[in-house]
């Protein structure tokens, strides 16, 4: 059977002897020997042979030279003792995305992970009351960066023990917001050559490097099952963020094992894969068809050979066997970057089958993997939402295909299939900022003179000198980190309209829709995943003189679509640590906002799609405010940003703020503030 001819034909597990043609050692024959569960072994850990990606330093504890004493970047070594083993793929130069390279396995018996019944997390594995806590512990402890945010303190490898070992959504979530802040700044470094030395290559690469060796880490206490703090439909942008996470320990290879003991035996177990559909693998709803690891498959300067039945092939041969589950996640190519994936935590899954099947020549393991029941549903979400897009089927409760009439570059959809309402009250659609002609907001400025388009590191660049000398975005448009003040490129700079310093006037990057949702009125989400610094679109609107009459009085305070600078707003730490780059406290770490005149902006009578954003006590978007130059005069806009990533279909929302007044009366204004129905743990229980 060739793949991609579908499950419902594979053939019997009895059609193909793999022992006969691979000659499969027993596990117990091959070194090292681990010690059994009653020793208190050393910590063992040899360094791959590699080769690694150019330029990647390997993370802890990989990164220990041959022959040099072993280190422990994080302190003492915590007890009980955990031995490693580090083994290397024969094809382990292989590229990094890619099904083999080199896997870290753990001795069962060392944590009593599996003795012969699945002991898996419960599954969401999201909630803190799902697990239990250890005794005398302080749970706020493991968070005392967020605890302690804005304090202009840099808090490096904060996270206790505790919680590298076991974690929670909360702690999931800080760990990845800090990985990806120093991603983004290392990638603004290799943008503008900063490091001509060309150690850096891949920035993911180096953020991961350090992650792990600080310490900024979680759920490093290998497991079957769920991983506490991870839910299901949770995407990632790059590999190494699963590691961070304890999602799936491998940064190369596509299958996760470690070893657990029995009464008289030890053998490899899978918990976790990731399905890149490198080998053309089936993947329909809750059936997968993976594909094993080696064979040389898909290496042009390589020939294919058989696939041997070890490593991962043995580990989820001895899974299909015991029948225990196995997380999957699942590699989806990226719409907005095609040439990238978005990974996906498709939930827990068990080998119902397995068998060979010939390619090249040569024989390949198959295996497919089934959903288990009751699951949320995450990669099937994705699959309607292409066939939306590619016309298959039609969109349920849809409206309108584009509630924008054209003046978006990608439509917006307007979607209610919760009741009868037909959509929101009559408004005009307009995509940017209308200025009173009596009201200018700042002084004539001067944009950059660059004939082409301006770059990073440029010094004679007057746009890139206003954001302090650093280019405020990635290469690909990812903003770096919250800025006091962003500038930007005007529509009268001389550079190409496509500049990299014009992010925020290059309108809708994904395709959202309007919804109703069930109790706060109309929302907005996407149909495309966003990534975390993404811009999503600005707050459109007529910009009212607060100080010549509020537009007539107290229509102003009844305004609900009204977007107030003024406002108080919940701080919150985004941007990276100077500490783990052994840089002093910059502006880069300067989050506070000093907007050079009060902005507010009304979008009950015109306004885009930021006026259907509801409010939130933990958003996943927040607003920047962006400065450029049209006409010799510069205008301030309010620009919205991805906090984190944002899985397909996940409501937009943002921090409203609490009026001055409100803030400074107390209590005694709760009659003027409006229930908030957030329903997150964080909920203050009132806005406005």
């Amino acid at each position: 059977m060739e793949a991609g001819s579908g499950y419902n034909s594979v053939p019997p597990s009895t059609s193909f002897d793999k022992s006969r043609v691979l000659d499969v050692k027993p596990l117990r024959s091959l070194k090292p020997v681990f010690p059994s569960a009653s020793e208190t072994p050393p910590f063992v850990c040899g360094p791959p042979n590699g080769p690694f990606p150019s330029g990647f330093t390997p993370f802890y504890p990989f990164s220990v030279p041959k022959g040099s004493p072993m280190q422990m970047p994080m302190g003492p070594i915590p007890t009980p003792l955990r031995a490693f083993r580090s083994t290397q793929s024969p094809e382990s130069s292989r590229a990094f995305d890619g099904d083999d390279g080199p896997s870290m396995e753990m001795d069962g018996s060392a944590d009593g992970y599996f003795d012969g019944q699945k002991r898996g997390a419960p599954l969401r594995g999201s909630s803190s009351s799902q697990r239990k806590t250890p005794k005398n512990r302080d749970t706020k402890s493991s968070l005392s960066y967020a605890a302690r945010k804005g304090s202009g303190t840099v808090f490096v490898g904060d996270i206790s023990q505790v919680d590298r070992d076991d974690g929670n959504r909360e702690l999931v979530n800080r760990v990845l917001m800090r990985f990806d802040a120093l991603r983004r700044r290392l990638s603004q470094m290799e943008d503008a050559k900063e490091l001509s030395n060309g150690i850096i290559k891949r920035a993911d690469l180096k953020a991961g490097n350090l992650s792990m060796s600080k310490g900024i880490r979680t759920n490093m206490r290998r497991k079957i099952g769920a991983v506490s703090g991870v839910e299901i439909g949770d995407i990632f942008f790059f590999r190494i963020e699963l590691c961070v996470v304890g999602l799936h320990a491998p940064s190369m290879s596509g299958i996760d094992y470690l070893i657990v003991r029995d009464a008289l035996d030890q053998e490899p177990v899978a918990v976790s894969i990731v399905s890149s559909a490198e080998y053309g693998d089936v993947e329909d709803g809750d059936i997968l068809i993976y594909s094993g690891q080696g064979g040389n498959f898909g290496k042009k300067d390589k020939q294919a050979t058989d696939q041997k039945l070890e490593r991962g092939n043995l580990a989820l041969e001895r899974s299909f066997r015991r029948g225990n589950e196995i997380r999957v996640v699942r590699g989806i190519k990226d719409a907005v970057n095609p040439s990238s994936k978005v990974y996906v935590y498709d939930g827990l899954y068990k080998i119902q089958e397995s068998w060979t099947e010939r390619k090249s020549g040569c024989n390949i393991f198959k295996y497919k993997f089934v959903r288990m029941p009751g699951q949320p549903v995450a990669f099937a979400a994705w699959k309607s939402i292409q066939k939306w897009k590619e016309g298959f089927s039609s969109r349920v409760g849809l409206i309108l295909p584009d509630l924008t009439s054209g003046a978006e570059n990608i439509p917006v959809s307007l979607v209610n299939d919760v009741d009868g309402e037909k959509g929101p009250a009559h408004f005009i659609y307009f995509p940017s900022l209308k200025y009173s002609k009596s009201f200018d907001l700042t002084q004539p400025s001067f944009g950059c003179n660059c004939r082409n388009a301006c770059q990073p590191g440029d010094p004679d660049c007057s746009c890139i000198r206003k954001n302090e000398g650093d280019f405020p975005y990635t290469s690909n448009g990812v903003l770096v980190g919250r800025k006091p003040l962003i500038h930007e490129c005007g529509p009268t700079c001389p550079c190409f309209p496509n500049c990299k310093n014009r992010v925020s006037q290059s309108g809708l990057k994904a395709h959202l829709e309007v919804f109703k949702t069930t109790d706060r009125g109309w929302g907005l989400r996407s149909w495309d995943p966003i990534r975390a610094g993404t811009f999503i679109c600005e707050y459109a609107g007529e910009v009212i003189d607060k100080v010549k009459g509020k537009q007539g009085g107290e229509e102003v305070e009844n305004d609900e679509y009204v977007f107030d600078t003024t406002r108080v707003y919940n701080s919150f730490k985004w941007n990276y640590e100077p500490g783990l780059l052994e840089e002093e406290s910059s502006n880069d770490s300067e989050e506070e906002y000093k907007i050079p005149s009060p902005l507010v902006i009304s979008a009950k009578n015109m306004g885009n799609v930021a006026r259907f954003m509801n409010h939130s006590c933990s958003p996943n978007v927040f607003w920047q405010p962006v400065l450029y130059e049209h006409n010799n005069q510069s205008f301030l806009h309010i620009a919205f940003f991805a906090i984190r990533h944002i899985p397909p279909m996940t409501e937009l929302t943002y921090d409203y703020g609490i009026a001055r007044s409100n803030e400074a009366e107390g209590n005694s204004t709760l009659n003027r503030k409006k229930k908030c129905l957030c329903g997150s743990s964080n909920c203050h229980g009132y806005f406005g």
